[in-house]
């Protein structure tokens, strides 16, 4: 995304949102990089979960990644 990044409006939100709700990070770091989350069940389930974030802070819903953790079956040994 590189400086680009900075001219988008959900950006700009997402920022806005974190400060509003008391966000402190440190804000070290290289910060172009986009994040994501991942949920891989056990064995052959393979992913169950992708999130990939698309902008910078773009987060994963909690209630999408609860679920996708409750379809994980345990592996038989």
């Amino acid at each position: 995304m590189m400086l680009s990044g900075f001219f988008r409006l959900g950006v700009w939100q997402n920022f806005f949102r974190a400060w509003k709700s008391g966000y402190s990070g440190n804000l070290e770091g290289e910060g172009f990089t986009l994040g994501g989350v991942y949920v891989i069940g056990a064995g052959r389930q393979g992913v169950l979960l992708e999130h990939r974030e698309k902008e910078f802070g773009d987060k994963v819903s909690l209630p999408s990644v609860l679920e996708a953790a409750e379809k994980i079956k345990p592996q038989a040994s």
